[in-house]
């Protein structure tokens, strides 16, 4: 259940078959309690690895991976940050890919962060 306490905040990595890291900015300070993605088109040939970081230092939990098998447009896949979750305003949101996979796709992010 979602609380007036609860923000969310949105990126995209516009290649997630590319290695690269891509960042977002955060209005308010908080916890990072969920993390969700959806994959805008299929992938091939490996799966794709997504990471996440605040200052350098890897969100415990937050790892997503993207499977490649049965991947297609409007695939959801999520975690549940457990811990080095909690961020300050104006902080950045580090989000990674390894560039795995193959396919050119955009995957878009939607951070669930509670004050």
């Amino acid at each position: 259940m979602r609380t007036l306490n609860d923000y969310f905040v949105y990126g995209e990595i516009a290649d997630i078959s590319t290695a690269s890291s891509t960042f977002v900015t955060v209005p308010d300070g908080g916890k990072i309690i969920k993390i969700y993605t959806a994959l805008q088109g299929a992938i091939s040939s490996a799966n794709a690895a997504i990471t996440f970081e605040l200052g350098g230092t890897a969100v415990t939990g937050g790892a997503i991976t993207v499977a490649h098998s049965g991947s297609a447009a409007g695939t959801i896949d999520s975690s549940t940050p457990t811990a080095a979750n909690e961020l300050l305003e104006g902080e950045t949101i580090e989000m990674i890919t390894d560039g795995a996979s193959s396919g050119a796709q955009k995957l878009c992010v939607t951070f669930v962060i509670r004050r």
